[in-house]
């Protein structure tokens, strides 16, 4: 996810941790020994961020600053506690298949929302089918491509309808940006819910309610008594965040201790410097970050639109960009190797993760080449400098963008075979421009919405994907299929395998660095390595201060 974008529904789930959904039966309570439900918490904690909101409507959005809310705020049927990127029960009770294509979920009794009203399985059908009536582009529906109906036979039962059984992920999809539980009674069903509505009507039954929320620049939290889930009672009562538009002042906040957190993104110069400072902690916990470059087939040079479309040669034009990166060069001089160089379109760690990038272009060993480049270009009669028009995000990826696509656009430029116009644009207007065959090559980064590798297959590069680019092959759609339903986990991985093969032969995007999950946060600030884990998500309620 999460820093993702999703567009449309896709021919399949995105994809989880291969658990068995069978395990999730009869699990619930909280991971830290907490009451099910909330208490009185106290005290306070500012957090800041860079990241940006787009809205807090769940059918609109599917970017890591929104979700970063609506992790705090919206109850999921299933979650992953923390410490465990692996799913259990959260406001239901049992969550199980019943039969090959039915997944049946018995939700806890009493459950209410902060506003008062009761939330029941009605509920639950009911934020599903708007997340897939809506469809939004930049919304989750995607990852409900397996999903064909919800039922609610009883106020306590909800029962999923899946198009292909012994679905892999359904489970952990549920925890996904797609889960959040909403108030029928506040939101629309057939259209996104402003802001502001969604604020006053408090339709929360998360770990925390809004009680103010000033767009892109401040929300404060408050703690919910009511809480029922898996996480337990919030340990802080109140949380103030901050959202900055430049992170330079990020740092000099956390550093001056005017907040408590820096949560996404400080620049790597940045986070070395802080390092050093005794008044604060850097923290680190297991990344599944990844940055790409991604080429929209119709409008790239020589792409499908263009006067001058030509498959062979748009194809050429893709794998020289690829064999003149240079990796390496990006992770240490812009980055100081807090990021890695990442070989393949699933980061390294996860079951199925190749180097097929490494053994196709460049010079083999993970360098670059702009001899291959030079003859890859000739080969398809590409003559003369090409231009790319390259689109990054200035402030949401953090403050190195700029010299992240700066190194890029010199490392291409310094071929003789590319002229590089880099255009930056405010992350807002971003998501909606890139699916509107706006940027013919453009920058995105994701969170994923957790660790598996399908995270990082359907929902780039089914047919309808969140990218948008018209990219579209039928082989590497029909194995991303079958490899969620498929129980043999050593089959699984050789089709995982085989789909990164077949997708890196086309390159609909360059995937080349790999990150890790980075906080600063203040000396008497506890709690935060318990969130930095590999579920990826940053959970509010489980910081404190001493």
């Amino acid at each position: 996810m999460s820093s993702a974008f999703h567009r449309k529904r896709v021919l399949a789930v995105s994809a989880a941790l291969a658990v068995s959904a069978l395990a999730l039966t009869g699990c619930s309570g909280s991971n830290s020994g907490g009451s099910a439900s909330g208490g009185a918490a106290s005290g306070s904690i500012t957090i800041g961020t860079t990241d940006k909101v787009t809205t807090i409507d769940p059918a609109g959005s599917y970017d890591n600053g929104s979700f970063a809310v609506e992790n705090q705020i919206y109850p999921f049927l299933v979650n992953s506690p923390l410490g465990s990127p692996d799913v259990k029960p959260d406001i239901a009770v049992s969550a199980d298949f019943t039969s090959p294509t039915e997944y049946t979920v018995k939700l806890k009794s009493g459950l209410k929302f902060a506003n008062g009203n009761d939330l029941t399985s009605s509920d639950v059908k009911f934020s599903f089918d708007r997340v897939v009536a809506i469809a939004d582009e930049n919304g989750p529906s995607s990852l409900l491509g397996n999903l064909d109906s919800v039922a609610a036979p009883d106020p306590t039962t909800v029962v999923f309808t899946l198009k292909n059984a012994n679905d892999q992920t359904f489970a952990q999809v549920l925890s996904s940006p797609a889960g959040p539980i909403v108030d029928e009674q506040v939101f629309s069903a057939t259209a996104l819910t402003p802001d502001n509505d969604i604020v006053k009507g408090h339709p929360f039954a998360g770990q925390y309610d809004i009680s103010s929320y000033d767009f892109n620049n401040t929300i404060q939290y408050k703690a919910n008594p009511n809480y029922q889930g898996l996480l337990g009672a919030a340990k802080t009562g109140t949380v103030n965040v901050k959202y900055y538009a430049e992170a330079a002042n990020l740092k000099l906040d956390i550093q001056q201790n005017n907040i408590d957190v820096a949560y996404r993104s400080l620049s790597a110069t940045d986070i070395a410097d802080l390092s050093t400072n005794s008044k604060v902690k850097v923290v680190d916990g297991p990344g599944g970050e990844i940055r790409y470059i991604v080429f929209n087939f119709n409008t790239m040079p020589f792409g499908a639109t263009t006067p001058e479309a030509d498959p062979a040669k748009s194809l050429a034009v893709r794998q020289a960009v690829a064999d003149l990166i240079d990796r390496d060069a990006i992770a240490s001089q812009v980055y100081k190797d807090t990021y890695t160089p990442l070989y393949s379109f699933v980061p390294a760690g996860l079951t199925g993760a190749t180097t097929v990038m490494k053994d196709l272009y460049g010079d083999g060993s993970g360098k670059p080449s702009a001899d291959k480049a030079k003859s890859t270009l000739a080969a398809a009669g590409v003559t003369g400098p090409v231009t790319l028009n390259l689109q990054y995000v200035s402030e949401h990826y953090g403050p190195s963008s700029g010299d992240e696509y700066a190194l890029i656009k010199d490392q291409l430029e310094s071929s003789g075979l590319f002229t590089v116009n880099l255009q930056t644009t405010d992350y807002v207007q971003y998501s909606k421009d890139r699916t509107a065959d706006v940027y013919p090559e453009y920058q995105l980064g994701w969170f994923p919405d957790y660790s598996d590798a399908d995270n990082y297959l359907t929902p780039f590069f089914s047919a309808d994907s969140f990218l948008a680019n018209h990219y579209d092959n039928a082989t590497a759609q029909d194995e991303i299929t079958k490899q969620l339903s498929e129980t043999d986990a050593a089959a699984r991985q050789k089709l995982i395998e085989d789909i990164q093969s077949k997708v890196a032969a086309d390159l609909p995007t360059v995937p080349y660095l790999q990150g890790s999950q980075v906080a600063v946060v203040g000396s008497n600030v506890n709690g935060t390595a318990d969130t930095l884990d590999a579920s990826f998500k940053f959970r509010y309620g489980a910081l404190s201060k001493s």
